[in-house]
């Protein structure tokens, strides 16, 4: 901390390990971290201001200074105790593949450090509340990226659950997915360790995380899931147009049964095609009122604009189900969702501001994953047990 013309300045050293990946570099260097140093900082005050001051830490040193270059970061190493025995940097940020996760968060809090890690935070949900357990009982504060609950159209369906417009929620249905290419002719979107479980991949493991955090806040505790996983596309081409056996989901449809007897269910694929308004939809159905929700935009359907559609195959349609929703206006200005997490998470350390999405929140999502894939093993339904 520093003081300059009456101007306390907070100068905040981030350890962001694993960020020449394509998630860290875009979503939590260039669009948050790099963003918030680009806009001057976080005020906390007219005369305070928090300022990241980050360490890119990674295995290749040309991805590393090739990404320094990029951002404008002068700090990277590919010594990971380096980075954790410097006292200036308080903050270790994890975005590496999730199998090397537990162990490296580990050492950061046995260094000191506070935690913001990427989901999921762990492969098992005994893991996991090691962790959240370690870094209680250490003293450090803690935070899992739970970026979803800052996207604009999951604001706006919060916004309109809090007024009461849905009345008695009875179901939620969400479509999550797009064509990932295989990598033999057309070079996919996605790395391939994210198609191999013994890399820690596997779209149960990845997206049912998010989906627990989602229902938690947006809607309502999850009681019960039945999940059912699939492997689609059984070979792919690795980043060296390799072929390799596919040998984790890359497909899950899942039923969650939720606290007030809301049925929710989820569709996550890297198999399917778009022919929705966004890679990610929602839609909500309560006793007054629906909403379809995508990654930015809400569309509402009221009591009094339902239409009463008469069923008979052997006529046109004559209903246009398009008609008769509205479109949510923006009422205040929306962030990346990624910066605006970020930005709690460094006022809660800097200024012990609250925070409700530490370890124990990450533990949930890799609980209701875990429970997933032995749903899928074992054909059955499972209840969700809370976790202390």
């Amino acid at each position: 901390m520093t003081t300059h013309d009456n101007i306390t300045l907070h100068k905040v050293g981030i350890i962001m390990n694993g960020v020449t990946g394509r998630m860290g570099t875009n979503q939590h260097l260039m669009r948050s971290i790099k963003a918030i140093i680009d806009q001057g900082g976080i005020p906390l005050s007219e005369r305070e201001v928090i300022l990241p001051d980050p360490v890119l830490v990674g295995r290749n040193p040309v991805k590393l200074a090739r990404l320094s270059e990029q951002s404008g970061v002068a700090r990277w190493t590919t010594d990971l105790d380096e980075a954790l025995a410097d006292e200036h940097n308080i903050i270790y940020f994890d975005a590496q593949t999730t199998d090397r996760r537990v162990a490296a968060v580990t050492r950061a809090i046995e260094a000191g450090k506070h935690i913001y890690c990427e989901k999921p935070t762990a492969l098992s949900t005994a893991e996991a509340m090691r962790l959240y357990e370690l870094a209680e009982a250490r003293g450090v504060r803690h935070g899992v990226v739970q970026d979803k609950l800052w996207l604009p159209g999951l604001m706006k369906l919060r916004m309109l659950r809090d007024t009461g417009f849905f009345g008695q929620i009875l179901s939620v249905r969400g479509e999550f997915g797009y064509w990932v290419f295989e990598g033999d002719v057309v070079p996919p979107q996605r790395p391939s360790w994210n198609y191999r479980k013994e890399d820690g991949g596997g779209i149960i493991t990845d997206m049912l995380c998010h989906w627990r955090y989602v229902l938690d806040h947006v809607f309502a505790p999850v009681k019960a899931v039945s999940c059912l996983g699939a492997i689609h596309v059984p070979q792919r081409w690795d980043e060296r147009g390799r072929p390799y056996t596919v040998t984790a989901d890359d497909s899950a449809y899942a039923t969650f049964e939720l606290e007030g007897g809301i049925v929710a269910q989820f569709n996550a694929s890297w198999c399917v095609r778009v022919r929705r308004d966004d890679l990610l939809t929602l839609q909500v159905d309560g006793t007054r009122g629906s909403a379809v929700a995508g990654l930015r935009e809400c569309w509402t359907q009221a009591y009094g604009n339902t239409p009463k559609p008469v069923w008979n195959p052997d006529l046109p349609q004559p209903i246009d189900f398009y008609e008769g929703w509205l479109r949510v206006p923006d009422q205040r200005a929306y962030e990346n969702a990624f910066k605006t997490q970020w930005e709690l998470f460094l006022r809660h350390v800097v200024a012990g501001e609250p925070y409700h999405h530490g370890l124990l929140e990450g533990a949930r999502g890799v609980q209701l994953a875990e429970l997933g894939v032995q749903s899928w093993q074992e054909r059955r339904w499972l209840d969700v047990p809370p976790l202390a």
